[in-house]
């Protein structure tokens, strides 16, 4: 096929143990989904109705590369996430078939320009400029499901410049993965290449240019990087 512009390279992610790579195709996040964030942000949870939004796939940033601090912002926050990969697909599935379909796991920030998102809320207008600008997904190399699964007790945490800024555990999550999964496929066709972010604990806080952070899902996968 010949095209008028070449087509992009499509994103990607490294794999642990691997030469090979992780193609992206969507990147879906759920917000909410740790309940003493949703307090410290103002905000209620409803168990009966996930929010979720989505980032692009070029905002994905791998390998450990540089983040640019990003345009139009004086407030540019973290929000550490596990990220799950999809090695499957499906719609309208039940929460066992959705659990079939994790392919693995990584962890990642979630980088939200805080003022643009109070701005939109109390416009009532949609959080996108606030959530899918470039680079606002860092995320790690991917540790497969066939390796190690994490469970109910595997911490989640991330430091900036040395200092913990968040942390908890998976059991805390309101909507457990299955059921992530499962609502978002009675929304969208989902399909093997998607990575989903599953929600930030409390303690979201500001980065400034210089700060170096590193995130960690504990044993299986550790994110490091800096704000330029």
């Amino acid at each position: 096929m010949d095209f008028i512009i070449a087509p992009p390279v499509p994103p990607s992610l490294p794999i642990i143990g691997s030469d090979r790579r992780f193609a992206i195709r969507r990147v879906f996040c759920i917000g909410r989904n740790y309940a003493e964030h949703a307090r410290e942000m103002g905000a209620g949870v409803d168990k009966s109705s996930p929010l979720f939004f989505c980032k692009p796939a070029d905002a994905v940033v791998s390998d450990g590369a540089d983040v640019p601090y990003p345009q139009a912002t004086a407030d540019l926050h973290h929000e550490v996430e596990m990220v799950v990969a999809l090695g499957g697909g499906g719609s309208d599935l039940t929460p066992e078939q959705a659990a079939a379909l994790v392919w693995g796991h990584g962890v990642g920030l979630d980088l939200t320009r805080r003022d643009l998102q109070a701005q939109a809320k109390a416009k009532g207008h949609p959080w996108d400029v606030a959530k899918a600008f470039d680079h606002s997904a860092p995320v790690s190399a991917l540790c497969p499901a066939s390796e190690r699964m994490p469970d109910a007790d595997t911490v989640l945490r991330l430091g900036v410049n040395g200092r913990l800024r968040q942390q908890t555990r998976l059991g805390e999550m309101v909507h457990s993965v299955p059921e992530i999964i499962a609502a978002l496929s009675r929304l969208f066709a989902l399909k093997p290449g998607d990575l989903i972010f599953t929600g930030t604990p409390a303690g979201v806080a500001a980065l400034q240019r210089g700060d170096r952070f590193e995130a960690e899902l504990e044993g299986m996968a550790r994110l490091q990087g800096k704000i330029v």
